[in-house]
């Protein structure tokens, strides 16, 4: 390999961008084109060049994540990340990763997250598991417990152009109350849909609405020899009030032809477990969601707002600015460190996807001091899960 530089391709080298990913990932390139073009005016790209050729892409766009307590912080969206094969394993994606966490410092961005396509990748370079997610099947005609309560009022469904004024105004109520959700704003999350469903195949995307809620769904139709067996995946499902969400989850349960209803993106600690009159009809496998990175420690942990004094070493062998003693509430000390932790660590439990003290339990947290770490998992801990609805 010659000289690796990490740089914003030129106007002209977007195409080629796309194709490194494509290429990554074995897609086509010119449907890849297709795919990206919408949303590409909204990614910040970098591409890794060893001489003239591009040989790797990661991209980012700007949104914000709503934290514990209600508030929010800017957020990179990490997208489009890929080594074109036969130049893996020679430091590409660090030195795009490396260019990427620079850009998004001096942005004054403190926190970046990403999917990862496998859960191997991305520790090293600071990103920790904040988020679960529940791979959710349920059989068609799963019944509610007796004293659940529905909201009457009808499930409609709408085009999308119909659609997406309402879920929009609805998301941005729901979102200020939802550890991990991020803002959808300035047709970012339009575009970035339309790419990523166009990516899974399959049928269109259908809207149905009600007054407190919407859910946004695919049909997966095939026969057997036996008749139907269609199943519907859901994309998007959020409402306002429990009642709203099981009238959401009636309206998909009660299709004909459909065997069963599955969600990938669901909560790890998502209602409607505890709604089932048999909580074993759920079919639940956890994963892990959102990687989550602190790009600035002190700017993260101020924004988290955790009213906690205990002080905490952070370990960043990739960011070495964030190496160093802080308190839990973003505050500078000298006093001695309580807790010691990687980057990483701190960032899984940033969400309270993950606690402290489950975090210390699998060797990852040393207490330095006596009760610092019951003092400091609580002040990180959540009432709910967070979670992601969105991908990108």
């Amino acid at each position: 390999m010659g000289n690796l530089e990490a740089r914003k391709p030129d106007a002209g080298e977007l195409d080629e961008f796309v194709a490194v990913f494509a290429a990554a990932f074995l897609e086509d390139a010119e449907e890849d084109l297709a795919r990206f073009r919408p949303a590409m005016p909204f990614v910040t790209a970098l591409g890794a060049f060893d001489g003239s050729e591009m040989i790797g892409a990661a991209g980012h766009y700007s949104t914000a994540i709503t934290l514990p307590g209600g508030r929010t912080s800017p957020l990179g969206g990490v997208t489009l990340v890929g080594v074109k094969p036969g130049h893996r394993r020679r430091g590409v994606l660090t030195s795009l990763m490396r260019a990427q966490l620079d850009d998004l410092r001096g942005s004054g961005v403190a926190l970046a997250a990403l999917y990862a396509s496998e859960g191997g990748i991305y520790g090293r370079y600071g990103y920790g598991a904040a988020t679960f997610e529940n791979h959710l099947t349920l059989p068609s005609g799963a019944r509610f417990r007796p004293d659940v309560e529905v909201d009457e009022r009808p499930v409609r469904e709408v085009d999308r152009d119909s659609a997406l004024p309402v879920i929009h105004e609805q998301h941005a109520r729901i979102a200020a109350s939802r550890i991990g959700w991020i803002e959808r704003g300035d047709g970012a999350w339009e575009a970035l849909e339309l790419m990523r469903q166009s990516r899974d195949g399959g049928a269109s995307s259908r809207y149905a609405l009600h007054p407190e809620g919407h859910v946004i769904y695919r049909p997966q139709r095939k026969w057997t020899e036996r008749g139907p067996d269609y199943q519907l995946e859901i994309t998007h499902l959020m409402a306002e009030t429990p009642q709203a969400y099981a009238a959401l989850w009636r309206y998909l349960l009660e299709f004909a032809l459909v065997r069963e209803v599955r969600w990938r993106k669901a909560a790890a600690d998502e209602p409607i477990v505890r709604m089932l009159a048999d909580p074993r009809a759920a079919e639940q496998s956890i994963v892990d969601g959102l990687w989550l990175r602190l790009v600035d420690v002190p700017a993260a942990l101020a924004a988290r707002e955790t009213g906690s004094d205990v002080v905490v070493e952070v370990n960043d062998s990739f960011c070495d600015w964030n190496n160093g003693r802080r308190r839990l509430d973003g505050g500078t000390t000298t006093a001695p460190a309580q807790l010691a932790l990687d980057v990483a660590d701190l960032a899984a439990a940033y969400l309270g996807g993950s606690t402290l003290h489950q975090l210390a339990a699998a060797g990852r947290v040393r207490e330095l001091e006596p009760g610092a770490l019951s003092a400091a998992s609580r002040a990180l801990a959540t009432d709910h899960a967070p979670s992601c609805p969105d991908a990108f």
